[in-house]
């Protein structure tokens, strides 16, 4: 089995910013100058423009009218469902629940790349779901940020929930369906439009909190939060997911997606908000052999070279 150090240093890396986005965005809207949707519409606004700015210091690439359309549906499933169907969905329902359904996304993820790429279900892999799984939970339940799980609040938590879940779902179809796409064009030709579909899909929804919000009373410490949610954690978290994409498995992609719990749990430790205990510790350990776990388990194509090679044997 070959190690993609690229690949797996891309995810490492966008998930990484991914996981120190949750408390710097937390620090934000404490102001409440900022909410929610408006930081997701500068995310996706931003990376838009910084995208088609780089795009003019590379050699034009021509994209055709039917991958411009993939294109429009890649940015529906990677950014507008993932990240819209998310914050609606956190509004309804508690964060305690939402950061547990995040969970189920390399699960989907593994189920999805089966039935659409025909990669197998091993035991090594659901095992390293499992495993990741569980050390992330340990995380988010352990955490001493005082996560609450949403009480039967009737229809209201159920709807947060499954569009959280949905949330998951979309991102997960995402990795699967144009893992081979992607390498049809540069990954900046390939953000640019996604982000700018994007961007058009989500301004109806969010013009109305952008024009309540008083620019110039924001601090020096929100303006350089958002700075990095957008440089950090969108236009350049895109780009390694892009090259992770590219040089991983589905399933192996999805599972850094347990990064992200461990980097918030480490931030909140470096904060003096949480303290780093045994609990925690098993937890790195769970995420870690989860990941080792999926990533050395056979592929599709290795499971039928060994086959051919065992038949060729006989």
């Amino acid at each position: 089995m070959d190690f993609n150090w690229k690949g797996h240093a891309s995810m490492l890396g966008a998930n990484t910013m991914w996981g120190l986005m949750s408390p710097i965005s937390k620090i934000i809207m404490a102001g409440g100058a900022i909410t929610p949707l408006v930081i997701t519409d500068l995310r996706i606004g931003g990376a838009m423009v910084l995208f088609w700015i780089t795009s003019f210091f590379q050699k034009p690439e021509h994209v055709n009218h039917k991958d411009l359309v993939s294109l429009f549906f890649a940015s529906l499933l990677a950014i507008v469902f993932n990240q819209g169907c998310f914050i609606f969905g956190v509004s309804l329902t508690s964060p305690g629940d939402a950061s547990i359904i995040t969970t189920s996304m390399p699960l989907w993820a593994m189920i999805l790349a089966a039935f659409i790429l025909k990669e197998p279900i091993t035991g090594k892999k659901v095992l390293g779901i499992a495993l990741g799984a569980g050390g992330a939970l340990l995380l988010i339940l352990g955490s001493g940020q005082n996560v609450q799980i949403a009480s039967t609040n009737g229809y209201a938590t159920i709807w947060g929930d499954l569009l959280v879940l949905f949330a998951q779902l979309s991102y997960a179809l995402y990795i699967v369906l144009y893992k081979d796409f992607v390498n049809k064009y540069s990954l900046i030709t390939i953000m640019k439009w996604m982000f700018t579909y994007s961007f058009i899909c989500m301004l109806p929804f969010s013009a109305n909190d952008l024009a309540d919000v008083h620019w110039s009373n924001l601090q020096l410490t929100e303006i350089a939060g958002l700075a990095f949610i957008v440089i950090g954690a969108t236009f350049i978290s895109y780009m390694l997911v892009v090259v992770g994409q590219k040089k991983l498995r589905p399933t192996v992609a999805g599972m850094y997606n347990y990064i992200q719990p461990l980097v918030a749990c480490i931030v909140a430790v470096c904060w003096k908000i949480d303290s780093f205990n045994f609990t925690k510790i098993v937890a790195v350990f769970l995420i870690f052999g989860g990941v080792y776990l999926v990533t050395s388990s056979r592929s599709r194509m290795e499971l039928e070279k060994y086959e051919n090679c065992s038949n060729k044997k006989l």
